[in-house]
């Protein structure tokens, strides 16, 4: 037989073989989801060690004005939204920690407010497709560590750290980003005393707590089998991604302020890291990032882990200033 079809028929057992390893329990958790219909490799996703939902999302929160918030530090990291003619909103990383996405409603605008803490990734995204409004959950699965979405509606996978369908009937979409920075809670009040932050969930969970203790000092990340960034750049620093584009954190905070590239990138001390120490309050300062472009509007970018940005951008710029 020709070594040729000797290979052709051994990746083809493998590929049965894996898929056979695969489809029980994907099919029978997932049974609407069409999985035929993909834009990634089913290899590259992995458990993350819970069922879909064990990390249940949050709908429609509830608010509080920011002068009746009592139970935040100061320090402590918050995702900032602040749609046009609408009262800033404040969603704090000690809720999004253990429940990674918020649907919610603003101004009559779907949106979905996400963090994934393996990746450090924070972003928020328009919820409605062609004509429908989804309504985003936790997976439980992983892809280069990263959140995998799902929405109840199609019951689609969606990868939180592109905004894009991966997996299903929404596979190859991309969900309209919505601009969010994340701050210190003295930095929005300060700003916004007047607005709103996402109350305390009503479920049973250690709030202010970091479940992922010393995991940004970490040499390697959680389930990541992939290449380490270039550059001699650590996996689990922080970088700024703008579109394709990565400023390491480092270079911002000894700069201050950096404009390239089209933005304004600008460095401010007083954010605790939610990755460091077991109260995300008494987290050691890593800064807080605004982007603007030149008319000083905000502009969507993410403050990542620097092998997550190569992962998802493997041929991305690293904006290193030499």
């Amino acid at each position: 037989m020709k070594p040729l079809v000797v290979a052709l028929g051994l990746a083809a057992t493998l590929l049965a073989a894996s898929l056979a390893a695969q489809s029980p329990r994907w099919v029978g958790d997932w049974p609407n989801t069409d999985f035929d219909t993909r834009t990634v490799d089913l290899s590259e996703i992995r458990s993350g060690g819970v069922p879909r939902d064990g990390i249940p999302s949050v709908e429609n929160p509830a608010f509080l004005r920011a002068s009746q918030e009592t139970r935040l530090d100061g320090a402590e990291p918050v995702v900032t939204l602040a749609l046009p003619g609408e009262t800033p909103r404040a969603y704090p990383i000690r809720y999004l920690t253990w429940h990674e996405i918020v649907n919610d409603t603003v101004g009559g605008r779907p949106v979905a407010v996400t963090f994934c803490p393996l990746c450090n990734s924070a972003l928020a995204f328009d919820r409605r497709v062609g004509g429908r409004v989804l309504e985003f959950g936790v997976s439980g699965n992983l892809r280069n560590s990263d959140l995998v979405m799902y929405d109840r509606q199609t019951e689609s996978w969606w990868q939180q750290a592109t905004g894009e369908g991966i997996v299903g009937e929404m596979a190859g979409v991309e969900l309209t980003e919505i601009p969010i920075w994340m701050e210190s809670w003295d930095s929005f009040r300060s700003a916004h005393p007047e607005g709103l932050v996402m109350d305390e969930p009503d479920a049973r969970r250690p709030y202010g707590r970091n479940p992922y203790v010393g995991y940004d000092s970490a040499a390697r990340p959680f389930l990541y089998a992939g290449e380490d960034p270039p550059h001699g750049i650590e996996p689990l620093a922080r970088v700024v991604r703008v579109g394709d584009r990565a400023w390491p954190l480092e270079r911002l905070a000894r700069a201050g302020e950096i404009t390239e590239a089209g933005v304004t990138i600008s460095w401010a001390a007083g954010k605790a890291s939610a990755l460091d120490t077991a109260e995300i309050a008494e987290g050691r300062d890593v800064g807080q990032i605004r982007v603007r472009d030149g008319q000083g509007r905000d502009v969507v970018h993410d403050v990542m882990f620097a092998f997550a940005f190569h992962a998802f951008w493997p041929e991305g710029a690293w904006m290193l200033g030499n």
